[in-house]
């Protein structure tokens, strides 16, 4: 850990380098009038809107709704089969989609901009707040429930070094969030631009825009936001049991209880004797004895980690590896061929065909062993994940 300590309050990074606009950003954070002790980021930070991805803020009687981000509730979803192998063969029957082998996991799991056709049943609706922007989504939310979505959203079956075969999901609230966050940060822009509130500059979806936790407003966004975390964690465990299906098409098998979390949100925690609001950007929580996962990319491990409860860190660890290249950069600076040949070497079945999908090639994102190595005092390794075959938004 290194502490930079020029600002309002310190910020402590579990890194050694960070891109300039990230680091601005963390900052950003650390002048609040209203930030809590220090900033903490994360081994696997990179810029975002407003506050970095792989953050960890805590405020005194503010939710910042960039500090949680535009995907409510994304998250992380992970279940222990009870299989040692699979064929090759058997992976592409699991997986699906193609000309030879139908159905399977695509088949049954919407990706991308893909809906299903029908209304998914959850108790949830029946329970949704009297929102309007909640209400305004519910109806396509409906069909979005159950589906992957795209950008780094991912479906990965995995080897374990525990000698079992893994299956893991990556996904969030889908546009419900996306429409929410959109919602309440513009509503705090208005407010904070009414107040002359002296928060760093901000247009369009950028910006630190605050709401008072005592208003009806910042009430009515802890609310939304809540019901976009239930969305999310449904979401994952609908599609978890479609998966669970596929396989069984397949091989039977058997599959331990799920490990399901998010890590964009916010929430009431206490952290050095002060009950303050913790807002997670691409962040996991990671208490003492508790079971998290952190993603690599498609080509290199992922991690089944418990938490080792460093305050330091407002207990929290990184959510994945985090990007070093923006979308753009990968997708005119990396190599196909390359990227291919480094998949198709390592045997992961994967998606990578043409330059559009380069954003999410191996090359896009940081050494996932670096990235583990810089947080060993705030995660323990349970289980390593090598990649057998994934399935991209």
């Amino acid at each position: 850990m290194q502490v930079i300590s020029t600002e309002k309050v310190p910020i402590k990074m579990w890194l050694h380098e960070i891109e300039d606009g990230a680091l601005q950003q963390a900052k950003n954070l650390a002048n609040l009038p209203f930030t809590f002790k220090h900033v903490a980021i994360m081994p696997d930070s990179h810029q975002g809107y407003g506050m970095p991805i792989g953050g960890v803020l805590a405020t005194v009687g503010v939710v910042i709704p960039n500090a949680v981000g535009v995907d409510i509730g994304c998250g992380m979803c992970a279940v222990k089969t009870s299989l040692t192998d699979l064929t090759e063969l058997q992976l592409k029957q699991i997986m699906g989609g193609s000309a030879d082998f139908k159905g399977g996991i695509r088949g049954r799991v919407p990706v991308g901009r893909n809906h299903n056709k029908k209304d998914q049943e959850w108790s949830g609706f029946l329970f949704a707040p009297d929102i309007p922007i909640i209400q305004q989504e519910l109806k396509s939310a409906r069909k979005q429930l159950g589906t992957l979505g795209g950008g780094n959203h991912f479906i990965e079956i995995q080897k374990g070094d525990d000698g079992f075969i893994w299956v893991m999901v990556h996904s969030g609230s889908r546009n419900f969030g996306y429409k929410i966050a959109k919602e309440y940060n513009k509503l705090a822009q208005k407010l904070c631009t009414r107040w002359y509130s002296n928060v760093p500059s901000f247009k369009g979806e950028d910006g630190l825009a605050f709401l008072p936790i005592d208003t009806y407003e910042a009430k009515e966004y802890m609310e939304a936001m809540n019901y976009a975390l239930d969305f999310a964690y449904i979401n994952r465990r609908i599609m978890l049991r479609e998966i669970k299906k596929a396989f069984n098409d397949v091989v039977e098998c058997e599959f331990e209880p799920e490990i399901n979390m998010h890590h964009n949100y916010a929430r009431w925690e206490n952290h050095f004797g002060k009950n303050v609001i913790l807002h997670r950007k691409g962040a996991t929580s990671a208490r003492l004895g508790e079971v998290g996962i952190i993603p690599g990319s498609q080509g290199t491990s992922s991690y089944i980690v418990e938490g080792l409860g460093n305050p330091e860190s407002f207990n929290s660890c990184s959510h994945g590896a985090g990007r070093k290249m923006s979308r753009t950069a990968a997708k005119n600076n990396l190599d196909l061929n390359a990227q291919i040949k480094l998949m198709d070497d390592m045997g992961v079945i994967h998606g990578i065909r043409h330059e559009g999908n380069l954003d999410e090639a191996p090359g896009a994102y940081k050494d996932i062993d670096t990235v583990m190595d810089n947080q060993s005092d705030l995660v323990k390794i349970k289980v390593k994940l090598k990649p057998l075959a994934v399935i991209k938004g």
